[in-house]
């Protein structure tokens, strides 16, 4: 027998190319704020992603992502491999209107520098930002759909079932002939590798990544590796892409001090994230709440557990982006920035 059915569909909306940074993205540094209370992320848009780090707990504190898709408490870590952990009151995203940490949750715990935070907050944008959940099946050569209505920039994957998979990463125009200058293992224009809990160099080799395939703007595409297709086992995606006036993937070569344009104009960068790719480097993240300044600016690394670096200048303001100094080891770099206000 066949059953029949009725059913209801609405589209989901709320993913028109935003105009302004500020709508889309805000940044909260807790430092010193009082224990007691719930806290208020302060954001001016609604949150569908929240990244986030102790500041000054060396070696004890992993870095946290959790978003509205997969719901309250459900966390992933940029600075390791581990499987997806549920937290404890970690973020309430049905409270729409605050975003809020309840009283006790992480980042509000009571006592000592643990309460010491700073939390990153995405809202999906065409054009934007995009997050996209979905169940592997081990397939070469899968189409996952996302909605981001351009070709992702940046992509950040994780298996949240498997605590042995590395987080994979996509970045736009890092390809093996780009870096190489050559292409004697015929890869050409395959996409790199990149690991986000980990510093190594690019990887060109890896078919069951992407199936040396570039995303569109409708869908990106995977091997059969765990890490972004394990059969039978949930994994989550970030898309990242860059939206002028807003936000910015880029590349640069570092060669002493270098201007890095990302079409800003008139404003410091409220993020900038650095990766050395042509050889070990770390996944360095400043922002102008903490401060980017011609001098020391506050760093973390998203790849490790490390407290917050203070005595460094490796970023300067530069007129339509940020400059680097020459602390910053010479090299080739991806980045990943976010206008701030002018």
């Amino acid at each position: 027998a066949v059953d029949e059915y009725i059913y209801m569909a609405i589209r989901r909306g709320g993913m028109q190319t935003p105009s302004a940074a500020s709508d889309v993205f805000s940044i909260h540094n807790r430092d010193g704020e009082p224990n007691s209370t719930e806290l208020n992320l302060g954001n001016s848009h609604l949150i569908d992603m929240v990244m986030s780090a102790n500041r000054y707990d060396a070696g004890t504190t992993y870095r946290y992502i959790t978003d509205r898709l997969r719901g309250d408490d459900k966390l992933v870590f940029p600075s390791g491999s581990d499987a997806e952990s549920t937290g404890s009151n970690y973020i309430e995203f049905d409270r729409n209107s605050s975003n809020a940490i309840p009283a006790g949750g992480w980042g509000n715990n009571s006592g000592g520098t643990g309460a010491d935070s700073v939390f990153w907050m995405w809202k999906r944008a065409r054009g934007y930002f995009d997050v996209v959940a979905y169940t592997g099946n081990g397939v070469q050569g899968r189409n996952i759909s996302h909605n981001l209505g351009v070709a992702p920039d940046m992509m950040w994957i994780k298996n949240r079932d498997d605590q042995y998979n590395d987080w994979e990463v996509y970045v736009s125009g890092i390809t093996h002939l780009s870096v190489n200058g050559s292409d004697p293992d015929s890869y050409g224009s395959n996409p790199a590798t990149l690991r986000l809990n980990k510093n190594d160099a690019a990887n060109f080799s890896m078919s069951g990544t992407w199936d040396h395939t570039h995303p569109t703007s409708s869908v990106f595409r995977v091997g059969d590796t765990s890490s972004t297709n394990g059969s039978g086992e949930d994994l989550i995606a970030y898309l990242f892409a860059t939206l002028s006036g807003v936000s910015k993937v880029g590349s640069f070569t570092q060669s002493g001090a270098t201007n890095v344009d990302c079409g800003f104009t008139g404003s410091t960068p409220a993020l900038i994230i650095l990766k050395r790719h042509d050889s070990s480097g770390d996944w360095i993240v400043f922002d102008s709440v903490r401060g980017i300044v011609a001098g020391n600016d506050p760093s973390m690394d998203l790849n490790n557990s490390d407290a917050e670096v203070t005595n460094a200048d490796i970023v300067d303001p530069y007129s339509s982006g940020f400059a680097t100094t020459s602390s910053l080891a010479n090299g080739n770099y991806i980045f990943y920035a976010v206008a701030g206000t002018s």
